[in-house]
């Protein structure tokens, strides 16, 4: 399997979640330039944290229209597995591939520090190594990672079991204490904190090999382990 994580001016967490990839699937990963045009010869994609393009205008709006988004689309809609962590959150709210968006903390401030994650639906592609309703630990580190969706968005999200995870203990005043959610495929994963920041034990925590291994179990063993993995 191979995968691509998107490097954008002024991407910081590249290396680290190619790093974590490696780390915790031993598949092969690609540094990609956000100038790349086609992305279909990889299995998954990941938009890393980090300030793209400086997050000028507001965090994820440039990037959102370079090409390489524009790929990323092209095989969200093929059903390619696609990860937005942090600033790719707010790339994939921006570029229409998830709903909501991304805005400053309720308290104006940078938060970073390790942040209890629920896991509220365990039977997406990220989340199949995961039981319901565990209790996670992953750092998180954003000044706009406020998840705000208006009333019919939220319902949506809450109908079809659309949302990820859930904060244990709210950092940034996110609607609904929401952390990650998924699009109605399930394919197209956006979250705040940073699972490639908890794979070693050193890090603290390790609940973060546990989302790139669920989408490599994902991809080796097919689209029937969603919906039956109770």
């Amino acid at each position: 399997m191979k995968w691509a994580v998107i490097v954008f001016p002024g991407s910081n967490c590249d290396e680290d979640a190619a790093r974590a990839v490696r780390e915790v699937t031993g598949d092969e990963v690609d540094l990609v330039w956000h100038d790349a045009s086609d992305l279909s010869m990889y299995d998954a994609i990941i938009l890393p944290g980090g300030f793209s393009y400086g997050d000028y205008l507001r965090s994820g709006a440039i990037a959102s229209f370079s090409p390489a988004v524009e790929a990323v689309q092209k095989e969200a809609n093929n059903g390619k597995l696609v990860l937005g962590i942090c600033n790719g959150f707010q790339v994939l709210t921006e570029c229409g591939l998830l709903p909501g968006a991304l805005l400053r903390n309720n308290q104006l401030k940078f938060h970073c520090g390790m942040t209890e994650l629920v896991v509220a639906n365990r039977e997406t592609p990220f989340t199949l190594n995961y039981q319901p309703g565990e209790r996670i630990h992953i750092p998180i580190a954003h000044g706009e990672g406020r998840y705000f969706a208006d009333e019919s968005t939220r319902k949506a999200l809450a109908d079809k079991r659309l949302v990820a995870f859930t904060y244990g203990d709210n950092p940034n005043g996110s609607v609904d204490d929401i952390a990650g959610i998924v699009n109605e495929q399930g394919n197209v994963c956006g979250l705040m904190p940073h699972p490639e920041r908890a794979v070693i034990d050193w890090m603290g925590s390790q609940d973060g090999r546990r989302m790139f291994q669920s989408m490599h179990r994902y991809l080796e063993e097919g689209r029937q382990l969603v919906g039956t993995n109770r």
